[in-house]
């Protein structure tokens, strides 16, 4: 598989995507007033504790207060990273474990890690067990385990990468955890010293940085889009990468010559005059990305709407028939939809609970097929996924691990007019509504005439198809109605004036 990696530089923005054999398959997206913090490290105050949740509030400095969970005051959720060799926290306090207001206090200070970006109306989610990463290496100052990751399959080199990082801790009277990430996989042991130097000075720095500083303070910030993504692309190498600013090429190339030199010789500057992302057409494949309907190739397609609580899915057949029985049709459309499916959670970058609603099958060989395509596919995606089997109801419920926006989340904002319903009230709605209102007004108040403003298409529906209504009421109520327009109301909106 040929994979392409894209950049497009700006001021305000920086723009990262991968394709694989020229399809889209992966957006980042970070704007310089709004720069994602997972990763940074930051000395918190505790602002305040929460017993019946066994968690609390940190004040980092941020808008919103940070959560910390007390399963997280020891290390965080080792399992969920597929590594081998951690020690694993129970999610749950037992009864021999102290209860957070034992452990913390309010005005507490305490060095604190985000593992999640603040989500909507949600804080960063914190952890007190800082991880460094570096290319082949992440760092465990608090933790002296050493694990291995599960991509690296082999026996012979996870036995090699362990030994030789035994080998290194000890030459460097090293006592930190260290985990192996999947890049390491071959590297030489040159390399992994050089990586566990640098982590080994950087939380020194770290340290001492916090130590001098008064809380809340940001003490690390993790590497900017651009270089993040070089040094976190993991799975099939990257063939070219394509960066459309001169100097950011330049550091680019400088850092993958310190940090990744197989990768050094693919960087290249884009000059050209056209832009980057639409040469490749990238931007239309982003615009298509909002929406809901995806079509897929045979005529079928996905309906995908996104909400706080969950991301559903549902796939139909469309304008496709087939051309042999409705069974095989419905076969066919799923396994292109699972496919399509797998693209665009990546693609959109959903997380969280998912639900797909494909097309029932009577077949057990085809519901096989299909879920084992659905898992073939989610393989090639860097955030870790977990199925469950087909739900008495036909559905297949699947989470992917989330950590920061979703794409919609990043380009778009809930409909002023809507509020993000994705629907309003008909124009005669509001004119019944308006009814309800002039009684309500005249029963309350005293009023020699009243004024009623509303949108274009409610006010013309009033003088029309509702006009007889609106003489009945004028006839009960007894005194005169007016009407005018506003051309800034939405159709939802209306004011009934008592003069």
């Amino acid at each position: 598989m040929s994979a392409e990696l894209l950049i497009n530089i700006t001021p305000q923005e920086s723009r990262a995507v991968l394709l694989e054999n020229g399809i889209l398959q992966e957006i980042l997206i970070e704007r310089t007033s709004r720069r994602g913090i997972v990763g940074n490290i930051y000395k918190g105050r505790v602002s305040r504790v929460l017993p019946g949740m066994e968690a609390a509030f940190i004040d980092i400095g941020l808008e919103k207060s940070a959560f910390l969970h007390a399963s997280d005051l020891t290390g965080p959720a080792m399992d969920e990273l597929g590594m081998e060799g951690a020690v694993v926290p129970s999610k749950t306090p037992g009864k021999g474990s102290p209860s957070i207001g034992e452990l913390l206090h309010e005005g507490k200070t305490l060095l604190v890690q985000v593992i999640k970006d603040p989500l909507g109306t949600k804080g960063a989610r914190l952890t007190t067990y800082v991880t460094i990463p570096s290319r082949y290496l992440v760092l465990m100052p608090d933790n002296g385990n050493l694990g291995i990751s599960s991509k690296i399959e082999a026996s012979e080199e996870r036995e090699r990468l362990r030994a030789l990082v035994l080998s290194l801790r000890e030459e460097l009277d090293d006592r930190f955890g260290y985990i192996v990430r999947t890049a390491a996989d071959g590297v030489s042991e040159d390399l992994l010293r050089r990586d566990m130097k640098f982590l080994r000075k950087l939380w020194s720095n770290i340290e001492e940085s916090a130590a001098a500083t008064s809380s809340p303070k940001l003490v690390y910030s993790d590497l900017p889009l651009v270089l993040r993504v070089l040094r976190d692309m993991v799975g099939e190498p990257i063939g070219r990468v394509l960066i459309d600013s001169r100097e950011t090429a330049l550091k680019v190339i400088e850092f993958c010559n310190k940090y990744i030199p197989d990768l050094a010789y693919n960087i290249e500057h884009y000059p050209g005059e056209r832009p980057i992302f639409d040469l490749h057409g990238v931007e239309e494949e982003i615009q298509k990305s909002l929406h809901r309907k995806v079509p897929l190739k045979s005529g079928g397609y996905l309906m995908i709407d996104q909400t706080e609580a969950m991301t559903t899915i549902d796939v139909n057949t469309g304008g496709f028939v087939g051309s042999r029985n409705l069974e095989e049709t419905i076969f066919r459309t799923n396994l292109e939809a699972a496919q399509a499916i797998a693209r665009q959670l990546r693609l959109r970058n959903l997380g969280g609970i998912i639900i797909l609603d494909f097309i029932d099958m009577l077949q057990a060989d085809h519901r096989h097929q299909v879920m084992k395509t659905l898992s073939r596919e989610l393989e090639k995606d860097y955030a870790k996924t977990y199925i469950c089997d087909v739900s008495p109801l036909g559905l297949i419920e699947m989470t992917r691990k989330r950590t920061r926006e979703s794409l919609e989340h990043v380009l778009c904002e809930p409909c002023s007019v809507c509020h993000g319903r994705g629907y309003i009230k008909t124009a005669e709605t509001v004119c019944y509504e308006i009814f309800r209102e002039v009684l309500r007004a005249v029963r309350q108040f005293d009023a020699r005439e009243l004024l009623v403003l509303g949108s274009q298409d409610v006010i013309d529906l009033l003088v029309d198809e509702e006009s007889d209504s609106l003489a009945e009421l004028q006839e009960f109520v007894a005194i005169p109605i007016r009407l005018q327009v506003e051309a800034l109301y939405t159709q939802e909106q209306f004011d009934v004036v008592l003069l």
